[in-house]
């Protein structure tokens, strides 16, 4: 089927682990080396009186750090040249900044050029003699304030201490002793880097309202909440925060905030529609006048951005520029280029007269292209040079669009907005972790080729429980030279759960495959967008697949869970076990309540049973959520207050609402008598009338299955189920040796209301089609025996011995895209693989993404995939319907190039395919939205036809055109190819 075997995966991660460092691939720790803690004595750390605020405060979580890693709290003094010298010392200092540092670099005579000057890089070392009396020491020299406080955090994730330590509790791995090797990091590869607090109610809010409430401030979100969240964002080597908007007031809640935002290191933004470091709409509904219309209120406005500029000027911002609406929605008077210009232009009058002297291209300024924003800046509005342009998603994890190649050069460069949480259309998510790291990492490894890599921000709804995902937004960012197409896991999750866990490099891999399998199902389709038919429950056993994906993967994590220690388990519940057993749980409601409907239609008493389990799991849902919130006596209350289930249209509902369920009588019988036969592949049911038999309704034939030799399950079955309360006995029995049943006898029950009954063929008796009469017997006390007879035809089909390659089976050929007979490159660019990518199983682009000179390739001529298949059928007139699953993605590279991609049969000519339509720039192509649309479906279904194909043996040809197209899957329909929302399961290959 669609699944993944666990243990062969799991062998594959763990020889790839083995090749891998520390999780940011900056490990400055080691067995020997300088001694920072050994024999109960530590060695004393010294910062410069002198340096950066935010530089001793960092020491002193440095020191908190090695203390509860060794039980030993190392002494900090904050140096001078008066100071008493003693000890083998940890110095720390900035350069340009620290005279401590200084000193110690003319002493020791240090090489610090290849990080002077330069943006958050860092050294540390061994040296000899850094000052006099002190002959050896260990120096950690940062090139400015942050490069500090990256060198002393990259230490402490070393020695043992996540970034996540109290944010998800994770365990501080504890040892006697402590030694540094040395260690550095460059200038990251993303300028600025951080995520955003957005759409806060109802659970980060309430969880804030409990914890960090006091009679000081009007929100919970105050500097006792916001110094957690600066000293994670800088733990992770991130910079730059938006704070929450939508209840709070960042810098008038707490006058301590933005203080201490600065203090701390952070650089502080406000989101795409609130310009001038000023909280929109509420410091506007609190302090401003009249509309917020500049057409008509520009005084009063100005004035208000004034104070906003001025607020800041103390301290590192960086401003957005621009107007919305008021509330996140579209200018609506006067929406104009003209009038955006003069307010930019308004805005950049406001910081000069804010920094007299300082040049305003010096002075960090972002413009978000977010929605309409988009559709301005394309229609010719003018931008000063050193702003910087944030391109943005469709809130969907699709970049709508990436700087062309006339716009990589601007001074002020280019960045990216993108989203792991909604609140919007089709509909939120923002319950569970439903993003893929691989597709995030191709979406922002487009960005670092088109040179968008001068702001990265990611929204993160409530943080929790987006934390692995932040992690990797940010660390990508960091160093994006860590990670590949095929690394993914073996250089980010797997040293992630060893890092958060301590797990064996062999369960860590398993973890990752949990996260692989959980968030493929998740990302698939959102949990908020599932119902009960959202998997068929009738084709390729979908549903029945999914449920037992979800309990394996629910299974192996309880395993995992069950095994590690009280202090870790809560780490592993937060990160890990929770969001996989209430997925597991939703996506058994959902389908047990759809297999209840269709029970119902088909008169079969099993239908109470399964109404019964719905309502189960329905409770057992906020059971899920209770556990949450009252681990750690309550430390996370509220947290998963989010509603989920239920939802009637793009807003989360009020309340969760159970999905529909029906029952039947239990004391009435089916009128056709006391045994229901159910096929598979049927929605109905016999005998009797059911308008699912055929498509008159009534007075249908018997059933007919068909089986072939190719078909990917291997078997058909058939539901034999009580129609009512009365007990009945069944036989089973065929007039042919070939048919396999797994059971002949039985009886059906009240408490035991049905049995599957397996229908396999013995293929070596079988010669092309041959036909069968299963006849099904019942016999109930006090009644007619009932009989029901089912025509199966079994069809082995043959191929040559000489194929290798796809064979049609059960209607059709189904094949993952990776599975290529072949895959030919073109000028140095090849279809590449990404493991873990989409709905089944990975995804194939065209990579590098920049290669052939940075220009598409004709139709034809650019790098091939070929799929060998043979089929035994075709549709009318020798025709064959390709469908092609491709990721949703946005002609991002303008609209001069357009997604596209070539298909072709053996030597047909190539079928070229711009499958993504040209739209304005603030709107979205036909087919986007919707609960059915491209991003609901999380696919574009791309069709085409080939005809003159006759039965044999053929080769399906894709070209690429374009980079930025993924390919997941390529299903050909020669018949009989059914609805499944994942589409038909792989197809044997031979």
């Amino acid at each position: 089927m669609w699944g993944i075997n666990f243990s062969l995966v799991s062998l594959l991660l763990l020889l790839a682990v083995q090749q891998t460092s520390a999780l940011n691939a900056v490990n400055c720790a080691s067995t020997k080396g300088f001694s920072v803690v050994s024999s109960g004595k530590a060695a004393p750390i010294w910062v410069g009186s002198d340096d950066w605020p935010g530089v001793q405060r960092a020491a002193s979580d440095f020191q908190s750090d090695i203390q509860q890693v060794t039980g030993t709290k190392p002494s900090l003094t904050n140096f001078t040249t008066t100071s008493k010298v003693s000890g083998t010392p940890i110095i720390v200092g900035t350069l340009g900044k620290s005279s401590l540092i200084s000193q110690v670099v003319k002493n020791a005579k240090i090489n610090v050029s290849a990080i002077n000057g330069t943006w958050e890089a860092f050294w540390a070392g061994e040296v000899s003699n850094p000052l006099p009396g002190v002959s050896q020491a260990y120096v950690i020299i940062g090139a400015d304030k942050r490069g500090s406080i990256f060198g002393l955090y990259t230490h402490s994730e070393s020695f043992g201490v996540s970034p996540w330590w109290w944010w998800a509790d994770v365990p501080i791995k504890t040892s006697k002793s402590l030694f540094a090797s040395g260690c550095q990091h460059g200038t990251p590869s993303v300028k600025y880097r951080g995520f955003f607090l957005n759409d806060e109610q109802p659970a980060l809010q309430n969880w804030a309202q409990e914890k960090f409430n006091n009679n000081f401030t009007s929100t919970p979100f105050n500097h006792l909440f916001y110094t957690k969240i600066f000293e994670l964002l800088l733990r992770m080597k991130g910079n730059y925060l938006w704070p929450a908007q939508w209840s709070s007031s960042f810098a008038v809640d707490d006058p301590q905030n933005q203080f201490l935002a600065d203090y701390y290191g952070v650089v502080m933004g406000t989101s795409h529609e609130e310009p001038m470091a000023r909280s929109t709409p509420n410091e506007w509904n609190e302090f401003g006048s009249g509309p917020w219309d500049f057409t008509t209120n520009a005084a009063n406005i100005t004035a208000f951005w004034k104070e906003g500029v001025e607020r800041a000027q103390p301290y590192e911002t960086l401003y957005t520029v621009g107007m919305r609406g008021l509330g996140d929605l579209p200018l609506t008077n006067g929406e104009n280029i003209n009038l955006l210009e003069n307010i930019i232009s308004i805005q950049r009058g406001l910081l000069t007269d804010a920094n007299p002297g300082v040049n305003i291209t010096k002075i960090p300024q972002m413009w978000c292209l977010y929605q309409e924003v988009q559709g301005f800046y394309q229609d010719g509005m003018t931008v000063p040079d050193d702003i910087t342009l944030l391109w943005t998603d469709d809130t969907w994890g699709n970049i709508r669009r990436y700087p062309l190649a006339n716009e990589t050069s601007r001074s002020g460069g280019a960045g990216v907005y993108y989203h792991v949480d909604l609140v919007g259309p089709p509909r939120d998510y923002k319950w569970i972790q439903s993003s893929q790291i691989p597709k995030i990492f191709e979406q922002l490894n487009l960005a670092i080729v088109r040179n968008a890599t001068n702001i990265w921000i990611l929204n993160v709804g409530d943080l929790k429980p987006y934390e692995r995902d932040t992690e990797f937004f940010i660390t990508y960012g960091y160093n994006h030279t860590i990670y590949n197409t095929t690394n993914l896991d073996a250089s980010f999750v797997i040293p992630w759960a060893q890092r958060e866990f301590g797990l064996s490099a062999s369960k860590s891999a398993t973890v990752a495959e949990i996260v692989t399998n959980f968030t493929r199902i998740n990302a698939a389709r959102k949990p908020e967008l599932w119902n009960s038919t959202t998997w068929s429950l009738t084709n390729y056993r979908e549903a029945e697949w999914m449920l037992n994906q979800y309990n394996a993967i629910a299974a192996v994590s309880t395993t995992i869970y069950n095994s590690l220690d009280k202090n870790t388990q809560p780490a592993f519940f937060q990160l890990i076990h929770h969001p996989v057993q209430a997925s597991a749980n939703l996506a058994a409601i959902y389908i047990q309540a759809g297999y209840n409907n269709l029970r119902a239609s088909q008169a079969r008493l099993s239908t109470n049973n399964l109404a019964d389990e719905v309502q189960t799991l329905f409770e057992h849902d906020f059971d899920f959520e209770t556990e949450y919130h009252t681990m750690l006596d309550g430390k996370w209350d509220h947290m998963m207050d989010q509603t989920h289930v239920g939802y009637f249209y793009w807003q989360q509902p009020m309340t969760n609402s159970m999905p529909l369920i029906s029952r039947v009588q239990t004391k009435k019988q089916a009128l056709p008598g006391p045994m229901r036969i159910a096929v598979e592949g049927s929605q109905g049911a016999w005998p009797g009338d059911n308008q699912n038999d055929c498509s008159q309704g009534y007075n249908c034939p018997n059933p007919t299955i068909v089986l072939d030799n190719f078909t990917p399950a291997g078997s058909r079955f058939v539901e034999i189920g009580a129609g009512g309360p009365n007990t009945f006995s069944w036989t089973a029995g065929s007039n042919v040796t070939w048919l396999k049943l797994n059971a002949t006898k039985g009886t059906i029950t009240s408490s035991n209301p049905e049995t599957r009954l397996l229908l396999t063929v013995d293929w070596s008796k079988v010669t092309g089609a041959q036909y069968a009469n299963l006849q099904i017997n019942a016999t109930a006390k006090g009644q007619a025996p009932m009989n029901q007879p089912i025509t199966f035809i079994a069809n082995n089909t043959v191929v040559p011995s000489s194929f290798k390659g796809f064979v049609e089976g059960d209607g059709g050929i189904s094949i993952e895209a990776a599975h290529a007979s072949r895959n030919t490159a073109a000028n140095g660019v090849q279809w590449t693989n990404i493991p873990g990518y989409g709905r089944t199983l990975s995804a194939l682009t065209p990579l590098p993404a920049d290669g052939n000179g940075n220009t598409g390739f004709a139709a034809g001529s650019g790098p091939v995939l070929e799929y060998d298949f043979f089929n035994f059928n075709t549709l009318a007139n020798g025709t064959l319907n390709v469908t092609t699953y491709v990721s949703p993605s946005f002609n991002a590279y303008g609209d001069d190039r357009r997604l596209a991609f070539a298909i072709s049969i053996d030597s047909g000519s190539p079928q070229v395919q711009e499958f993504m339509p040209l739209t304005p720039p603030a709107s979205s192509p036909a087919g986007w939205s919707g609960n059915d649309g491209f991003v609901a479906n999380s696919i574009v279904s791309v069709n085409t036809q080939h005809t003159n194909i006759s039965p044999g043996s053929h080769t399906l040809k894709v070209y690429a055109m374009e980079p930025a197209v993924v390919i997941q899957k390529l299903v050909i329909n020669t018949g009989n190819v059914r609805y499944a929302y994942l589409g038909p399961p792989e197809s044997i290959q031979v």
